[in-house]
């Protein structure tokens, strides 16, 4: 079984999807995501934000992965933040992380990912995807929101498929509807 650490290496670090939002610019905002380890489980945890790159001051989408090494496999939970105002900004000033506890976070049931991995020429390809039929719905701000998760981790690459769904059509309405936002590691 492959060790979670270099999975979380491949995590870490500041992406961007210049190139896919140039070429595709209807379909692709250009974007930033930040992801930072943090100490807060015994597991390795990283800590994920994004923001358009037109408003980096303006991030969204604060949330921890908890990148856990089970009998079956790796395995990525995700949790939400209670306060999100309490990190937002953390992607880009780490620091603001120093003080998370697990009282701030609230674990999202059924926002689970199973991974595979292929071995590469250099590296590895790491892909997590939801169990068969599961739901990653919660809620926030008193409303439900209900998300289809999945990424690809290489050692230079991270592509994103999170996308929301409408609970009540089960379509999709924002995020990767088109395919995968490809991002690119620019800072480690």
């Amino acid at each position: 079984m492959l060790n979670p650490s270099i999975l979380a290496q491949y995590m870490a670090g500041e992406f961007d999807n210049q190139v896919q939002a140039r070429e595709s610019p209807t379909w692709f905002v250009h974007l930033r995501l930040w992801q930072r380890p943090v100490q807060l489980f015994e597991d390795l945890t990283i800590f994920a934000e994004q923001s358009n790159v037109l408003k980096l001051d303006q991030p969204y989408r604060q949330r921890l992965l908890q990148l856990q090494e089970t009998e079956n496999g790796l395995k990525v939970q995700y949790y939400q933040f209670k306060d999100p105002s309490l990190v937002k900004g953390a992607g880009q000033r780490p620091e603001l992380l120093d003080r998370l506890s697990d009282q701030a976070i609230e674990l999202l049931p059924g926002c689970t990912l199973e991974v595979t991995v292929k071995s590469l020429a250099q590296g590895f390809h790491f892909i997590a995807s939801p169990p068969p039929n599961s739901r990653c719905a919660f809620s926030l701000q008193g409303s439900t929101i209900q998300v289809s998760l999945g990424f690809e981790a290489m050692p230079d690459r991270f592509l994103s498929y999170d996308k929301g769904i409408d609970p009540e059509t089960q379509q999709p309405i924002w995020g990767a509807l088109m395919g995968a936002y490809e991002f690119q590691k620019i800072n480690p």
